[in-house]
């Protein structure tokens, strides 16, 4: 079903690890054991762990493949599938080589195979790569259209299928590949540079480049002249119909270094306006607080205060003074914080 849906969307080749099984049928798998992908454990717990390539094909044709894509949702894409899709995927089972072979055949897609090491105790260990040759000629497929990817065997393979597309798996230098007969190479992205791509692209080497799920990867990798990529994201990939704009190096940097001075420019611009607001703000410890709040009391509460002092004074004198007074035309007007002192001549008045 994914190779299937991936041919809807145009695609430009198909990717599968091919396994013989226990009793010689090429199947394809990219787990060593089938745990994560099958219902093993409920068809058959006793060969949970063995490899998979150590059960029969009649075994294998029974499990079902499609039940794990739905209830992990790796891809975050079932809640996307129509009913009918959703019921196709739950009932998938293990797809045999000669199966997608003749898919990509009909559709004139290209293939791009790669083998798990079979183990030591295997039937078909010695044989297997001829059991998975005779059964891509078998199926009509035109050998143009096959990325062969192993390079164990590789000269019988150039002798049986001499039309397949020789591609390696190892990055090394470009001028020994073309003197191996190598036409392409597949390597995952981290392992390359621009220089590299530019170097193979000059010896006229193919380039396919795993595993590219992004937009903005894909568009780097299409600039820098990738032929294709391997991806788990087909549907997100194939909408992308040009690269996504992107900025220079330098322009990028010009922007991140204008910004930080900017942004550094306003922090000092504004701690300069507070130092200044606030630069006539005089500083108090708390007594000095309470003492200018007392000090600073509203005058009327002052001239009160000052006369209950003077009238207090004159009281306790009365007894020993003869003649005191204290006039105004109209108020008073304010009052010395100096004591009135009784005098020894009766008319003067202070």
């Amino acid at each position: 079903m994914s190779f299937q849906k991936l041919i809807e969307q145009k695609a430009y080749g198909l990717q599968a690890d091919v396994v013989i099984s226990y009793d010689g049928v090429p199947f394809l798998m990219h787990d060593s054991t089938l745990q994560r992908t099958t219902n093993i454990e409920d068809m058959f717990p006793e060969l949970a762990f063995e490899h998979s390539s150590m059960i029969n094909w009649t075994d294998l044709e029974r499990l079902n493949t499609g039940q794990w894509f739905l209830n992990t949702d790796p891809f975050w894409t079932v809640s996307s599938l129509s009913p009918s899709d959703y019921f196709e995927a739950g009932n998938q089972s293990i797809c045999k080589l000669a199966d997608m072979l003749q898919l990509a055949k009909e559709n004139n897609t290209v293939v791009l195979l790669n083998f798990q090491a079979l183990p030591k105790d295997h039937p078909h260990r010695s044989t297997y790569m001829n059991i998975t040759l005779q059964t891509i000629l078998a199926s009509g497929i035109p050998q143009q259209l096959v990325m062969w990817l192993p390079d164990s065997e590789r000269q019988l393979v150039r002798q049986v299928a001499p039309g397949f597309q020789q591609t390696s798996g190892d990055k090394t230098n470009a001028r020994l590949l073309r003197d191996r007969d190598i036409r392409g190479l597949n390597l995952r992205y981290t392992k390359v540079t621009s220089e590299d791509i530019r170097e193979y692209n000059a010896w006229n080497l193919s380039i396919n480049l795993y595993t590219v799920n992004e937009a903005w990867l894909y568009s780097i990798l299409w600039c820098a002249r990738v032929q294709s990529v391997t991806s788990d994201a087909s549907h997100l990939l194939s909408k992308v119909s040009y690269p996504i704009w992107l900025l220079p190096p330098d322009e990028y940097y010009l922007i991140w270094i204008t910004s930080d001075l900017v942004s550094f420019t306003v922090i000092i611009g504004i701690f300069i306006l507070q130092k200044w607001r606030l630069g006539s703000i005089r500083t108090y410890n708390p007594e000095q607080i309470m003492l200018s709040a007392a000090v600073r009391r509203a005058s009327r509460d002052v001239k009160i205060m000052k006369e209950k002092l003077i009238f207090s004074e004159i009281n306790s004198s009365m007894d020993n003074s003869e003649d005191l007074s204290l006039c105004s035309e109209s108020r008073y007007d304010g009052y010395s914080n100096e004591v009135i002192t009784p005098m020894d001549h009766p008319d003067v008045r202070t």
